[in-house]
């Protein structure tokens, strides 16, 4: 069994190591979310990956036949011209008793005192140290800083987890939890370093037993590296960083064309990706990955690849680095 490595985080939440598995869209479900739980850290369902309030609330109740650990639910606020049911899932997220909501995308303020009307936490992913000293100011409990490293979404700063997470620490009060380029111990040891209290992993546990993805994608993962992730959609401010392939580039090159949003979305439907992560043609559409894909060189279970990262980050933290000290 690993070491636990104690901090606010895993105090406020009951865990044993400081490790969130990121919110994914469509693959966050409760095999995956419920081996994270039971291997100690916190494992969080993505609402939106169910159509309706009543999917969520099936998915919930199906992880906790499998964990008797706290896990959370991902809830993002989308600028859609037709919104989720958001009332909705707030409201299966309070009945359902969920102690942890990840909020990202827009402003969760509108939303927050529902939402934390059930005794929920709240962590807010944020992807500038302004937006975290907002997310203090609203209430959140804590905050996951993206640096620009991480899959999907990194917004616009290009800002990475190096510098980011440091900045973040000194201007907020409330627990920072790392994100975005995070996957083995030495990333945690380093989170650690920079003042945050828990690490955000998202990529990495796509590369899991566990995860509900096909295994042509998780053998993607392990064969590229690092400089195989590009960002699409940065002429609409909307960019994304997704694994390199052919459907990538042809976004890139109708953005060098000039495209606009209507012309992108075509090729930007999430059934798109979708259908990759099922089929495991890892060229087809928009699969979200971070540049931690170079640091990605097996597929263990969830338990195995939590054990050895906080093993790992235990070991640089009490035996390497004490070593170097005169």
């Amino acid at each position: 069994m690993a070491q636990k490595i104690r901090t606010r985080v895993t105090k406020m939440l009951g865990i044993d190591h400081p490790i969130l598995q990121g919110g994914m869209m469509w693959v966050s479900q409760p095999g995956l979310v419920a081996a994270v739980s039971n291997a100690g850290a916190m494992g969080i369902l993505t609402a939106l990956t169910f159509e309706t309030p009543g999917g969520l609330a099936r998915a919930i109740d199906e992880t906790r036949q499998l964990t008797d650990r706290p896990f959370g639910v991902n809830l993002t606020f989308l600028p859609t011209l037709k919104a989720p049911d958001y009332g909705g899932f707030i409201e299966v997220i309070v009945e359902k008793g969920i102690p942890l909501v990840e909020t990202a995308g827009r402003n969760p303020e509108p939303y927050l005192e529902a939402i934390k009307s059930g005794g929920a936490l709240v962590v807010h992913k944020c992807t500038a140290v302004r937006f975290a000293r907002k997310a203090q100011a609203i209430g959140c409990d804590m905050v996951s800083i993206d640096g620009f490293e991480c899959a999907g979404h990194p917004g616009e700063d290009d800002v990475t987890s190096l510098i980011l997470v440091p900045r973040t620490v000194d201007e907020i009060s409330i627990p920072v939890i790392a994100s975005g380029g995070f996957g083995d111990g030495r990333g945690l040891a380093a989170a650690l370093a920079l003042g945050a209290e828990g690490i955000n992993m998202g990529t990495r546990f796509v590369a899991t037993a566990e995860a509900p993805v096909h295994e042509g994608i998780k053998q993607a993962l392990v064969k590229a590296d690092e400089t195989n992730t590009t960002l699409v959609m940065r002429t609409l401010r909307n960019s994304e960083r997704v694994l390199r392939n052919p459907w990538a580039e042809k976004v890139l090159e109708k953005e060098s064309e000039g495209a606009t949003l209507p012309d992108l979305i075509p090729l930007l439907k999430g059934e798109h990706g979708l259908k990759a992560l099922r089929d495991g043609d890892a060229s087809h559409g928009l699969l979200a990955a971070g540049q931690v894909v170079g640091l990605i060189h097996d597929i263990p279970t969830v338990a195995g690849l939590i054990d050895r990262i906080v093993d790992e980050a235990a070991g640089i933290m009490g035996q390497r680095l004490p070593g170097m000290l005169v």
